[in-house]
C-alpha cells in the first residue's frame, strides 16, 4: 500500500469522529462491525534497519542502491519502524485504528530465502504483533510486498522460476506456525498485477527487467512481452500452494482467512455502443482480469 493510501485510511477514524462531533450524523455504528478502520505499510517502506540483526538484502535494496529510483533514494532508514514500532502502535491506538496490515520482510525472517530462521527477525515480528494485540488492534499480515530476498533472485531468477513456489510455501509455513495464534487475516501477495508489470514490463520496480520499447529506462535484460506473464503464473501457483497449506494445516485451529490482494479500479463505457463497451471491458482485462483465474479470458491451467 502506498503512502497516500495509508494516509487516507489513517484519517478515516478521525473523519468519523469529527463528522459525529460536527453533527453530520456519522458514527461508528453507521458502519457494519465487520467493516474495519485501519491502515497499512510494507516492510521495505516502513522498517529501515536494512543491515541490522541478520537481515539479508532484498531485491529492493539492490534496486535502490543501484540508483534506480528517480530521486536516487533508498529505504535504508525509511520510517525507522524497526526501532520505533512501539511509538507507532501507540499513535495507532490514539488515532482509533481498529486494524493494521503490515508485510513481513522475508529477508529479515529467513535471510537465506529458505532454511534457518533469523531469531532477531522472529523476535521483532513477535514483539510487533504482541504490541498490536495489547492495544486491541487487529493484525493483518501480508507475506510478500515486492521485496524478494536477493539471494533467490540471484539463484534462480525469483518469480520467473517455478522454484519460487516451494520456497514461498515454506516461508509462509513458518509465518503461519509462528504468528498464526494471534493473526487471523493473511494476504499472500500484495497487488501482484501491478508489481509484475512494474518489475518485468516497464522496469520501475526490482528486478528492473524489460525490453525495448516498453521500459521506462534502458534495460540490460528482460522480455516485456513474455516475462510479466511467466512471473504472474508462478505468483498464482505460489498463492494457490500457500492458500492450500493454510486451509489444510492451520485454518481449523487458527480460524483465520487467507487471500491475495489484487489492485483494481473500475472502468465505465462512455456510451452503450459496442465499441465503448468492449473498450471498457478490455481496460479491466488488462488491469486485473489477467489475474482472475476464473475470468473467461484468463482460463489458466493451474
Amino acid at each position: 500500500m502506498g503512502a497516500s493510501a495509508a494516509f487516507f485510511y489513517l484519517l478515516l477514524p478521525l473523519w468519523v469522529q469529527d463528522a459525529a462531533a460536527a453533527g453530520l450524523g456519522f458514527t461508528r455504528s453507521d458502519f457494519p462491525r465487520r467493516f474495519v478502520f485501519g491502515t497499512g505499510t510494507s516492510a521495505y517502506q516502513y522498517e529501515g534497519a536494512v543491515a541490522e540483526d541478520g537481515r539479508s538484502s532484498s531485491s529492493w535494496d539492490t534496486f535502490t542502491h543501484a540508483g534506480k529510483m528517480p530521486d536516487k533514494s533508498t529505504a535504508d532508514v525509511a520510517a525507522d519502524g524497526y526501532h520505533k514500532y512501539m511509538d507507532d502502535v501507540k499513535l495507532m491506538s490514539e488515532t482509533g485504528l481498529e486494524a493494521y496490515r503490515f508485510s513481513i520482510s522475508w529477508s529479515r525472517l529467513i535471510p537465506n530465502g529458505r532454511g534457518a530462521i533469523n531469531p532477531k527477525g522472529l523476535e521483532f515480528y513477535n514483539n510487533l504483533i504482541d504490541e498490536l494485540v495489547n492495544h486491541g488492534i487487529q493484525v493483518h499480515i501480508t507475506l510478500h510486498h515486492l521485496d524478494l530476498p536477493q539471494i533467490l533472485e540471484d539463484e534462480y531468477g525469483g518469480w520467473l522460476s517455478p522454484r519460487i513456489i516451494e520456497d514461498f510455501t515454506a516461508y509462509a509455513d513458518v509465518c503461519f506456525r509462528e504468528f498464526g495464534d494471534r493473526v487471523a487475516s493473511w494476504t499472500t501477495v500484495n497487488e501482484p498485477n501491478i508489481g509484475m508489470m512494474a518489475s518485468y514490463d516497464v522496469a520501475i520496480f526490482p528486478p528492473g527487467r524489460c525490453s525495448d520499447p516498453f521500459g521506462a529506462t534502458k534495460c540490460t535484460a528482460g522480455d516485456s512481452s513474455v516475462e510479466p506473464y511467466i512471473a504472474a503464473h508462478n505468483t498464482l501457483l505460489a498463492h494457490a500452494s500457500v492458500a492450500s497449506l493454510y486451509r489444510e494445516k492451520y485454518q481449523v485451529m487458527q480460524k483465520g482467512v487467507v487471500g491475495i490482494s489484487i489492485y483494481s479500479y473500475w472502468s465505465y463505457p462512455l456510451t452503450n455502443s459496442t465499441v465503448d463497451l468492449d473498450a471498457s471491458q478490455r481496460c479491466k482485462d488488462f488491469l486485473f482480469g489477467w489475474y482472475d483465474i476464473v475470468h473467461p479470458f484468463c482460463q489458466w491451467n493451474l
